[in-house]
């Protein structure tokens, strides 16, 4: 997979080495010479395409022929910066997967498919989310919002008076576009299936849509 990384701070740098470990071929836009260069110099950075450029200039991501890659990281510290990137991404380049970082949580609303954005991720957000799956038993968490949030991961852990204990998942009778993808049990995974049966303690991850959500909370929660 071909990715290109919009912004070549601590964030930028960090994924374009984790997806080159990960056997991809990545290339990093940043507008600063020092911190290309910089970069460069920095030990692990080998495998690595690091370009002088501004990502929010049609010319400089046509010269790194953003038509061909796969997917577009805006992760730059500005959330105009990284609305306009994903912008000219879809319409002018047509790249399939674009995921914007969010830098400040007020903003996150504009972080949708009006701007091209497939998947905002907001720090702040994902640090509440994770606080809440961790100390809130029994009730249902959103985790991370997939295809312009319209489709949710949320997680619950199962207490002694969810109506779901001692449930197999096919008498659940769970709602159409909501699916179970995962149960973890005693810190092991378990793959759902038909005849799983939920027990006190499982935590149930989820994917749902938002109509249906309220039906998935009455049936966990």
């Amino acid at each position: 997979m071909k990715v290109v990384i919009a912004g070549g701070g601590n964030v930028g740098s960090f994924i374009a080495r984790e997806l080159r470990d990960s056997g991809h071929t990545v290339a990093v836009l940043e507008q600063q010479t020092g911190v290309v260069s910089r970069r460069r110099a920095e030990p692990g950075s080998d495998g690595i395409a690091w370009v002088v450029a501004d990502a929010c200039e049609f010319r400089s991501l046509e010269a790194a022929e953003l038509a061909t890659c796969d997917v577009m990281i805006a992760a730059t510290g500005d959330d105009e910066d990284n609305l306009v990137i994903s912008l000219l991404s879809r319409q002018e380049f047509a790249v399939p997967r674009i995921v914007a970082r969010v830098n400040h949580p007020q903003n996150e609303w504009l972080f949708n498919e009006t701007w091209g954005v497939d998947v905002a991720v907001s720090t702040p957000h994902l640090l509440t989310a994770l606080t809440e799956e961790a100390v809130n038993v029994g009730s249902l968490v959103r985790l991370f919002k997939l295809e312009q949030g319209n489709v949710t991961l949320v997680e619950v852990t199962l207490d002694q008076d969810s109506p779901a204990v001692n449930q197999a998942l096919k008498e659940l009778d769970l709602p159409r576009d909501a699916t179970i993808v995962a149960v973890i049990r005693q810190q092991h995974v378990v793959v759902p299936r038909g005849d799983t049966v939920l027990a006190i303690g499982d935590e149930v991850l989820a994917l749902v849509t938002p109509e249906v959500e309220g039906e998935l909370r009455q049936l966990l929660e």
